[in-house]
């Protein structure tokens, strides 16, 4: 089997009690299972917090350390819940705190979120990640009406059917991840 590959889970939310934590818990450990990532999870709460300033304002305690964690990511899979039929704003800080960071990486997406389960948060933020030169995998994870998906236990209520869609999407994003490394080390993406 190929060398795992670094994967950075990226919990978009900071909101109190967010089912988030809960899902981005679940999928590291599935995806730590499956034998192709090694995962770190970033969360934009303390103590992962990234502090509001304006773009590009690499003097911020916490910015740097961010970029860095990105940087050395062969992955991602964000996290995200839908607001308003958006994502969080926390999310966009974020990922406006960057650029680099994401060219030529492979992104993966598992939203939630009332009875869209969060695809309208995840169909805007493609667009977004096109923009930052990243790849977007087609399979990802949607949980319509979150609070009733998962036990109180962390574990989803239909445990087999989501672990086989989380392998899925695992496998596709470890394919683009070692196709990209791979094209990333023969030619730097930025030239």
């Amino acid at each position: 089997m190929p060398d795992r590959l670094r994967l950075a889970l990226i919990i978009g939310t900071t909101g109190e009690g967010r089912f988030g934590d809960v899902l981005g818990r679940w999928l590291a450990g599935e995806a730590q299972q499956s034998g192709l990532f090694d995962v770190r999870v970033m969360g934009l709460n303390p103590p992962d917090s990234l502090p509001i300033q304006g773009r590009w304002d690499l003097s911020v305690e916490g910015v740097a350390a961010f970029r860095d964690q990105l940087a050395e990511a062969d992955a991602f899979l964000v996290v995200t819940p839908e607001y308003n039929h958006g994502y969080p704003a926390g999310l966009k800080h974020a990922i406006d705190q960057t650029v680099r960071e994401w060219a030529a990486k492979p992104v993966a997406f598992a939203s939630y979120g009332g009875m869209s389960g969060g695809l309208r948060a995840v169909e805007q933020l493609r667009q977004v990640f096109v923009e930052m030169h990243a790849v977007n995998v087609r399979e990802g994870l949607s949980f319509h009406g979150s609070s009733r998906t998962f036990g109180e236990d962390g574990q989803p209520l239909d445990l087999a059917a989501t672990r086989a869609a989380a392998q899925v999407m695992f496998e596709r994003m470890a394919w683009w991840g070692r196709a990209l490394k791979a094209a990333r080390g023969e030619a730097p993406y930025w030239g």
